[in-house]
């Protein structure tokens, strides 16, 4: 079973780490503030983007349990969705200079953390797509290892790369931004093609 939570932790880390508004406004703290605000982005981030995992994987992901023909449509919207997200991180060009308001209270760092992540309807397309057409093709009592996995990789990306930011701060650049990309959108692209191929065989077994 260990094997199941090896995956949710592999796609969580594959789906979390490629540089959005949400790794920009975390990095951008790690580099401009002191550790204590640095973390307490890292946390309050972790926790709107867990929340976001959890609503995507038990909502859509049971509808899709439920019924057949829903879950062949999101199976074949989200192979082509996925694949799609990673093809755009490998061609994506990140830029760290990209200015953000880092000087915010708690309660205005809190309001922001929800509002690109729960404000943001890309991100529930794709989150419900991927984990959602994920959690059909799992094995019943699988389904609960892997969204720990999920949600383990979402907290250990958010505090691990203010952490790495924080110590190497003047080493961090586009560059290595470029390269995680790079290797997100490959292992990204890698479950698109497993979803179609579980999708292949569901309609081969039909």
């Amino acid at each position: 079973m260990l094997k199941y939570f090896s995956q949710g932790f592999l796609l969580g880390l594959a789906y979390v780490a490629p540089i959005g508004m949400q790794n920009l406004y975390v990095i951008n703290t790690a580099i401009s503030k002191p550790k204590i605000r640095a973390y307490q982005v890292a946390l309050i981030t972790t926790f709107f983007d867990i929340s976001l995992a959890l609503a995507c994987f038990f909502g859509i992901g049971t509808l899709m349990e439920k019924t057949k023909t829903l879950k062949l449509i999101i199976l074949f919207m989200g192979s082509i969705a996925v694949v799609y997200i990673g093809m755009q991180l490998i061609r994506s060009k990140p830029d760290t200079k990209k200015e953000v308001d880092l000087n915010k209270s708690i309660l205005q760092i809190i309001m922001t953390c929800f509002m690109v992540t729960w404000l943001n309807p890309q991100a529930i397309i794709d989150g419900s797509l991927l984990l959602g057409s994920f959690r059909v093709s799992l094995p019943h009592e699988a389904s609960t290892l892997f969204i720990v996995g999920v949600c383990t990789a979402s907290f250990s990306w958010f505090t691990g790369i203010t952490t790495i930011v924080s110590i190497f701060k003047n080493n961090f650049n586009d560059k290595i931004i470029r390269t995680i990309n790079l290797v997100c959108g490959t292992i990204i692209v890698y479950y698109g093609l497993k979803l179609a191929y579980g999708l292949l065989l569901i309609l081969l077994q039909s």
